[in-house]
């Protein structure tokens, strides 16, 4: 094997697992396709020490300190697929062939499916957001709006008015039940219950929501959680089992990132149901660690 351990996803987690393999001396491989999910932010915030750089920054030069090591190998391409032969891992890299190694981390993300109302996926990571640990401070004061679209919502909307002012909209679809009325109403959210049909504003800004109804609403950002899936096919190729998440499937992993497949690692947001930089990176030093140790031990 000319690796023994490849690392499929150059995101926070990718970068973090292959950092603690690369210094523990082991043969590294990884492998980038280059279309992080977070790559429609324009900053990445909360992440201790990085704090306002853009993602692709962060990302580069996190190559740029890997790449200082002899032992790793960084290549940009997209694996297509991946399986277990005996005691190796065989994956085969778009255009450019076969690799193998005696392990693999998988940091391939999750892809976002959104709401189709027209012009949120224009202001995806801009003003339409998913975390307000993330982006709420700079959208704070501002008149703030949720967009119900899991039951979770009301939660989430009990939470943005420590940003500002707010406006759960039920889209007809999750109405709030007495207790979390109450709760919303202690918090100071406003109810509506006439859907969101369009987002209005010069893009990627936000200027105010048009209604089923007709009314439109003063709103300067939107919360909205997506629907989450599988960005690649790689552990569903290997076997792996998943768990059912809030928002989509979760790769099922033990706390030292072991995946139900034996030699096969898991990290970053394929394979928690919490998605922040910080927690992701965290669990590639996880993956990088205990991926390390099961091939000494």
């Amino acid at each position: 094997m000319s690796f023994e351990a490849i690392v499929i996803g150059g995101n926070f987690a990718g970068l973090s697992a292959a950092m603690q393999l690369t210094r523990a001396r082991r043969r590294v491989l990884l492998v980038d396709a280059g279309a992080p999910r977070n790559r429609f932010s324009q900053a990445s915030h909360g992440f201790l020490g990085q704090d306002g750089q853009t993602p692709a920054a962060i990302m580069r030069e996190g190559k740029r300190q890997l790449s200082l090591y002899p032992n790793i190998t960084i290549r940009t391409g997209k694996v297509v697929q991946a399986q277990c032969d005996g005691d190796e891992f065989v994956i085969n890299v778009e255009g450019a062939g076969e690799e193998k190694a005696a392990r693999l981390v998988l940091a391939t993300g999750v892809s976002d499916t959104l709401p189709e109302i027209s012009g949120l996926r224009e202001r995806w990571g801009r003003s339409a957001l998913h975390c307000p640990y993330c982006h709420g401070y700079e959208v704070s004061g501002g008149k703030l709006g949720v967009l119900a679209n899991h039951p979770h919502s009301a939660h989430s909307a009990m939470l943005i008015p420590d940003w500002g002012a707010t406006t759960f909209f039920t889209q007809a679809q999750f109405e709030p039940d007495e207790e979390q009325l109450v709760r919303l109403s202690a918090r100071g959210v406003r109810i509506e219950r006439s859907p969101i049909v369009e987002l209005l504003g010069d893009n990627p800004g936000l200027d105010a929501v048009r209604l089923a109804d007709g009314r439109v609403l003063p709103l300067d950002a939107v919360f909205v959680a997506p629907k989450t899936a599988m960005a690649s096919s790689l552990a569903e190729q290997l076997g792996c089992v998943f768990d059912d998440g809030p928002f989509g499937p979760v790769i099922r992993n033990g706390d030292n990132k072991e995946t139900t497949v034996r030699g096969v690692f898991a990290a970053g947001d394929a394979a928690s149901a919490m998605h922040n930089a910080t927690l992701a990176s965290a669990s590639g030093v996880l993956a990088g660690v205990h991926c390390h140790q099961s091939l000494v031990m």
